[in-house]
């Protein structure tokens, strides 16, 4: 259930390149997240794809992009769904969504940064109301934290 907002640089991904690369990401994302290969559970991973202006994406205070292709993800996910074996394959999952969606004929370095900001049970607000792990495991269908749904609906 991430939301997961990308920041590349203006152009970057087009046309189709750019719709491979969101499939990847949500591949990504549900592989590490343990989410079932269905279109309710997958619709819970949003990703939003912001392009940066040329010259606004500096490294070091130098604009790189020429020879440089850095590629920014910031990942909100329930605190909770993610151990550090699948932090790790997050973060391949994501670089790995990158490299495969990058067009064939780009030839700069890609650089990926991935950023996991993991929201505190209770601080995220769904649909008007706040939601906790239980609400994010029965709704994204994550397998191993199923457990939590059911001792939920017991109570």
């Amino acid at each position: 259930m991430p939301t997961i907002l990308v920041k590349i640089p203006h152009g970057s991904f087009p046309g189709e390149t750019r719709a491979v690369l969101v499939r990847k990401i949500n591949e990504a994302a549900a592989a590490a997240e343990q989410m079932p290969d269905e279109p309710r559970a997958r619709a819970m991973c949003w990703v939003l794809i912001e392009e940066a202006d040329p010259g606004a994406w500096t490294c070091g205070g130098a604009d790189v992009t020429a020879r440089l292709l850095p590629c920014t993800v910031l990942a909100y996910l329930p605190a909770g769904v993610l151990d550090d074996a699948s932090r790790a394959l997050f973060v391949a999952g994501i670089h790995t969504a990158f490299e495969e969606a990058l067009p064939a004929d780009d030839r700069r370095r890609l650089a990926t940064s991935v950023v996991m900001h993991e929201v505190p049970d209770g601080a995220w607000g769904v649909g008007g109301k706040v939601w906790h792990l239980p609400d994010f495991a029965r709704s994204a269908g994550y397998a191993h934290l199923q457990h939590l749904v059911d001792a939920a609906q017991a109570n």
